[in-house]
């Protein structure tokens, strides 16, 4: 990881560092347009096909059978089903509490005006299982779903050789209620839920993290239908002071890291030294994890910024708008209400990130790339859509006429002031 002084760097160089790399290059989005053109003409034959190029699993069909639901129960420890029903508990608790409600509201007299909320009626979730299967992501995409009251919640995951599906995605899937999963990845699976095929229905939005294919698709998939956003590759950054545990420090910086080689994890800190600290002891702890590879490749995309005071950490954060922000001081109270732009924040320094990741309740499938600066991270109202509604009575249209008639004459749609005249004159309305 790359070191850099603050006070030494010019505007366009700290803009710099809070750019990332192009989310989706010309050749995967050429790769994944060649792949839609595909699934639209030859459906389930092309996701089967591609599933044998890039799986090297030869499906018979592609929809996962009732047995495997029943038989995911015996490839799972006690100990693992109790992990997943707890942290399914916490995030049931944490989102349930996010159901919006609409309140009708009176706007002057003979006007009310209001909102009512009604879940997204066909989901699609995908679920990422390239070097590993992230059966967590069923809960943070499954639980607010289901929360939300989608009619129908429809789940797609590439398979492997062993299992075709592996058993943790399936009992995950069932322990809270989802029972229809399809077995296929990468684009071809995000162009199967946009489009349809005989197999799988077309859904209305699409949601779920994955690789630069998986987004390039999603892009392109968001001329017919909706998406929840882009996904780049996991970043992190740490605000770490004098204060800081460094041996913690170092531990989320390396979870971080070994999501991916395109991962990037930051270090932003306000003491030299401790920034020394943090990356000696980072070398240490990566001595025996088994993705060091994978790490090193992703500390190349990393770096440490070394800043005078926690205003400038603050500044800096909120320019870079992370993924995940960990606020590593023991003065985190002071700070955190200085906080903008993040997809989800982790105060003090017992609150690792791999928390949030799993089991505290807040949802994982975070805004990347810049992206917090404008987005939030999956929430039950991602499942949802909002409806205005609105009544006018007598009075309200003996109040409102003129003022709609005027507007509409200025923008020269003469059929909208019509529309109103012809009521205001029924209704005895005289100017």
């Amino acid at each position: 990881m790359k070191t850099y002084l603050l006070s030494r760097l010019s505007e366009s160089k700290i803009e710099s560092l809070c750019k990332r790399k192009c989310l989706v290059s010309r050749e995967v989005r050429k790769s994944a347009e060649k792949i839609r053109k595909d699934v639209i003409k030859n459906g389930d034959d092309a996701i089967i096909r591609l599933t044998e190029k890039f799986d090297g699993v030869l499906l018979k069909d592609l929809k996962v059978n009732e047995n495997a639901f029943k038989e995911s129960d015996k490839f799972l420890s006690r100990e693992l089903k109790e992990a997943i029903l707890k942290a399914r508990d916490n995030i049931w608790s944490f989102h349930e509490k996010q159901l919006p409600k609409g309140r009708r509201r009176v706007i002057s007299k003979g006007i009310k005006c209001w909102q009512e909320f009604f879940p997204v009626e066909k989901a699609g979730l995908y679920i990422p299982a390239g070097t590993a299967p992230l059966f967590s992501t069923v809960l943070m995409l499954g639980i607010p779903a289901v929360i939300a009251g989608c009619s129908r919640i429809i789940l797609c995951t590439p398979p492997c050789k062993e299992y075709e599906i592996n058993p943790v995605i399936i009992w995950t899937a069932k322990c809270i209620g989802l029972h229809e999963i399809y077995k296929t990845g990468g684009a071809q699976a995000i162009f199967a839920m946009a489009y349809g095929t005989k197999q799988i229905p077309a859904v209305d939005k699409i949601f779920g993290p994955g690789n630069a294919y998986v987004t390039a698709a999603k892009l392109l998939s968001s001329e017919v239908t909706s998406i929840d956003m882009p996904a780049g590759p996991s970043e992190l950054l740490v605000i770490a002071d004098k204060t800081s545990d460094a041996e913690f420090v170092a531990s989320d910086l390396l979870s971080q890291a070994e999501h991916g080689k395109d991962s990037q994890v930051v270090l932003v800190c306000t003491d030299k030294s401790k920034s020394e600290e943090i990356l000696e002891e980072l070398k240490l702890q990566l001595e025996d994890l088994p993705r060091k590879e994978i790490i090193l490749e992703a500390l190349k995309n990393s770096f440490v910024l070394i800043v005078e005071n926690m205003e400038q950490a603050l500044e800096f954060s909120n320019k870079y708008a992370p993924e995940h922000l960990v606020l590593s001081s023991s003065n985190y109270r002071n700070y955190a209400g200085h906080i903008r732009n993040a997809g989800s924040v982790f105060l003090g320094k017992f609150s690792s990130e791999s928390f949030g990741d799993y089991a505290s309740g807040t949802n994982h499938v975070l805004p990347t790339s810049g992206f917090a600066r404008s987005c939030s991270g999956i929430s039950v109202n991602d499942f949802m859509k909002c409806v205005s509604f609105q009544h006018i009575k007598r009075e309200g249209l003996m109040s409102l006429a003129t003022t709609v008639e005027i507007m509409s004459e200025k923008e020269e749609l003469i059929a909208h002031k019509r529309a109103v005249s012809i009521r205001a004159s029924k209704a005895g309305f005289v100017k």
